[in-house]
């Protein structure tokens, strides 16, 4: 039934000072979860079960990110009004179902016990699922107006003070702020901090986070095309480019509501009724899980950098241009060649995204179910991109038959050319492109150039299950 949703979809897709992020482990591999902050305009399921949706998938991928911040705020969902403080409380239903999950998915990564509340507040490594009592800490009201006028004394959150206190931990990895709704709490946190730090202080301030956010939400949704400079993320665009990494998505978020709502049968089979979160996960009113793409952006699993815009991952491809709204740049996918860039690859991943989540909530139902592969190529074991380097005509070759699976089940091998991420654009022949081992031959005039050939390992479980390694090679 999984296999058959595969083959669907699959016939049916200037300037930066930013580089790699840090690099990350798994499946046994001892290393330290992307950190998120999350912005969301959650609503109960009879107004929008949009947000719900998503944050029921974030509950169960939480052993993969340090969920550093769960703020409700303003977005479309509230529809130009002050968001209702009253709608919180579908956060901590959710929060409250996954507590009553946890034990079975604690199973799948073998966990028999948590951490102290004050160690789960400092550094977690990927596989860990934390507390309930830890999302709860987590959990606060940001910012309940839209637009940049409001940014402000009166502004002030426990969302933006949360904010800054994490910007001041002795901490390297980025903060993600992923914003479901408006980013207004962010802005507001930027402000405050402009207020009582120096600009060298501001600067470093802001090079601590990464911004996604799911079109721009900081402005009543009846207005959203004509008003940009409504926005406090229009501001944050034009005026803090130069230090501020931002991510502007018109795109994944589109191709997953229509994925997912084209595909309704599969989450009411799958996911609908699949343990406690399963029970509370909402019928969608019109697409589904629009806010996603954010996190799948960050989520660890070998295929990217979320650091770097252009090396495509499941949230989607962005380039440096200028935005929607015609006047600011940032990193987006609203147009042009980077829009069917961008389709091509969320089309592509959307089965092996939707398998993850179903096999995930297989554990939450069940305490069982099927586990990723683990895929090691040139003795590499983890997630982090192998960069090798090679010079014009020779014979790279890439040994992936020491991958594994946790379960047993058979492997299957795919190695192919992510053309858009690298710099050479020529045909490049793979041989053994379905085999464990293949060997690449670097054409004569490549000099120069990278090429990124992705590993795609799939195994035989219920449902199926996709891992994936990047591979750079650097031609001299």
């Amino acid at each position: 039934m999984y296999n058959h949703l595969q083959v669907l979809l699959l016939s049916v897709v200037f300037f930066f000072p930013f580089q790699s992020s840090a690099q990350i482990g798994f499946m046994g591999v001892s290393s330290l979860k992307p950190r998120i902050v999350v912005l969301t305009d959650i609503a109960p399921g009879d107004i929008e079960p949009d947000d719900m949706e998503s944050m029921i998938r974030l509950m169960s991928h939480a052993d993969l990110f340090e969920i550093e911040g769960l703020i409700t705020s303003g977005g479309w969902n509230s529809s130009g009004r002050p968001y209702p403080v009253g709608w919180k409380d579908s956060l901590a239903v959710t929060i409250d179902a996954y507590e009553k999950d946890l034990p079975n998915l604690m199973k799948r990564n073998s966990q028999k016990s948590f951490m102290s509340l004050k160690k789960e507040q400092g550094k977690q490594k990927i596989g860990y699922w934390p507390s309930a009592d830890y999302m709860r800490s987590r959990a606060m009201l940001g910012s309940l107006e839209l637009g940049r006028a409001m940014i402000g004394e009166a502004n002030r959150s426990d969302g933006s003070d949360h904010i800054i206190s994490l910007a001041d931990e002795d901490d390297d990895r980025p903060i993600w702020i992923l914003a479901w709704g408006g980013a207004n709490t962010f802005a507001q946190a930027i402000w405050q901090v402009q207020q009582e730090r120096t600009e060298e202080q501001v600067k470093d301030f802001l090079r601590k986070f990464r911004v996604y956010t799911i079109t721009d939400q900081d402005v009543p949704y009846h207005i959203r095309h004509n008003d940009y400079p409504f926005s406090s993320h229009f501001e944050m665009r034009r005026d803090l480019a130069e230090d501020l990494m931002f991510f502007w998505d018109e795109s994944a978020w589109l191709s997953q509501n229509s994925l997912g709502s084209s595909n309704w049968k599969e989450y009411a089979m799958h996911i609908q009724n699949h343990g406690y979160l399963g029970a509370i996960y909402p019928k969608n009113k019109w697409g589904v899980e629009g806010d996603t793409p954010s996190y799948l952006h960050v989520l660890p699993n070998g295929l990217h950098d979320p650091s770097v815009p252009d090396m495509i991952g499941w949230g989607g491809y962005f380039k440096w241009g200028l935005g929607k709204d015609g006047v600011t740049y940032s990193y987006t996918n609203h147009s042009g060649e980077t829009r069917k860039v961008s389709q091509k690859y969320e089309r592509y991943f959307y089965p092996a995204i939707f398998n993850n989540f179903a096999a995930r909530m297989d554990w939450a139902a069940y305490g069982e179910g099927n586990r990723n592969p683990i895929v090691k190529v040139n003795r590499s074991k983890g997630l982090e991109i192998i960069n090798i380097d090679a010079v014009p005509r020779e014979l790279v070759v890439l040994d992936a038959s020491s991958s594994s699976d946790p379960d047993s089940d058979e492997l299957t091998f795919k190695w192919w050319v992510m053309q858009e991420s690298g710099t050479w654009k020529g045909k490049m022949e793979i041989s053994g492109e379905e085999t464990s081992v293949a060997k690449v031959m670097i054409p004569d005039d490549a000099s120069g150039s990278t090429v990124h050939i992705i590993c795609e390992v799939v195994d035989d479980g219920t449902p199926v299950l996709t891992s994936y390694r990047r591979i750079i090679i650097n031609v001299l």
